[in-house]
């Protein structure tokens, strides 16, 4: 059996990436952090083994994962996601010492393929098709510590003889996200029988579904494939075309209130990217279709507890 370890579980991405090694028939450890692995892996507990962190330094728990010696790490791990601290130095920095101690630590541990979790945030706003190859030019804090651990960690790596992958996440959606991102905002203002206000959503986006996401970390894995990936559907759409799809499988009557919100000065106006580097080495291609998955993602909220729904 295959044996992997995984950080930043009890996120989003981290708990599917979970359990999509899970159904494929991984043995999985994960970090965890604080009381319990967290509510997106919830009756998940007796099939994974728990690191507990002693910290915020991977000294605290080195010990363990040596004994545990997994194959593969995926490191999903990362603080300050949120606007708040998109631009904190001292959270981005601690996240940048954090991914290359756990290179350093992944040599002694049997570990033969690190594979970290990028963003789109390290390429910065671009008008062109976004391929791996793309000049980067951050323009947050976060994209640029992003980027500083995919080249820092890849070099750890190359030195002590593990293969590397990064995989760059755009934009991805799906049952359990943040609250707070757009599109579940948006379904549970739409719920209440609020008019959302948005910007002019003149916007083209590619929004992945977080299971596609997640198949695309496990296919790098299986197929040992390394260097840098981006991971997104391949397909571009106007912004307000999404949110309308939305806005009509809650209620199509509900008012929509585009342009009321400006846009932010680095705001993504273009989200245009080649994901054929992922399919010629790993084999992977997303599957959900954007109609299927933001139905699930509707009736998901709509069974959230505290949910409440217009009469």
């Amino acid at each position: 059996m295959k044996r992997a370890f995984v950080t930043g579980a009890s996120g989003f991405i981290g708990a599917a990436v979970v359990r999509r090694l899970l159904a494929l028939g991984w043995d999985v450890a994960v970090l965890q952090r604080g009381s319990s692995l967290g509510q997106r892996l919830h009756g998940l507990e007796p099939r994974l083994r728990a690191i507990v962190s002693g910290g915020d330094a991977v000294a605290g728990f080195a010990a363990e994962l040596r004994e545990w010696q997994p194959a593969a790490v995926f490191h999903l791990g990362w603080a300050g996601v949120g606007n708040v601290h998109r631009n904190d130095a001292a959270v981005q920095l601690g996240n940048v010492q954090f991914a290359c101690e756990l290179a350093s630590v992944c040599a002694d541990c049997g570990v033969r393929h690190f594979i970290g979790a990028g963003s789109q945030a390290e390429y910065g706003p671009k008008r062109v098709l976004i391929t791996e190859s793309e000049c980067a030019t951050p323009t947050t804090l976060y994209g640029a510590a992003k980027l500083s651990a995919c080249v820092l960690t890849q070099r750890i790596c190359e030195l002590a003889g593990l293969r590397h992958a990064w995989l760059r996440i755009f934009s991805t959606y799906g049952p359990g996200d943040n609250p707070d991102w757009l599109l579940p905002s948006l379904i549970r203002q739409l719920l209440a029988g609020q008019r959302p206000s948005l910007t002019a959503c003149e916007q083209t986006w590619d929004f992945l579904h977080v299971d596609d996401a997640a198949a695309a970390f496990e296919a790098v894995a299986a197929r040992s494939a390394t260097g840098i990936f981006n991971v997104a559907s391949g397909v571009e759409l106007p912004l307000r075309q999404v949110i309308e799809m939305v806005r009509d499988l809650v209620n199509p009557q509900a008012e929509l209130g585009f342009g009321e919100v400006p846009y932010r000065p680095d705001q993504v106006m273009r989200m245009q990217v080649c994901v054929q580097r992922l399919l010629q080495l790993a084999g992977w291609r997303g599957q959900r279709m954007l109609a299927e998955g933001l139905a699930e993602l509707v009736a998901a909220v709509r069974l959230e507890p505290g949910c409440i729904a217009a009469n």
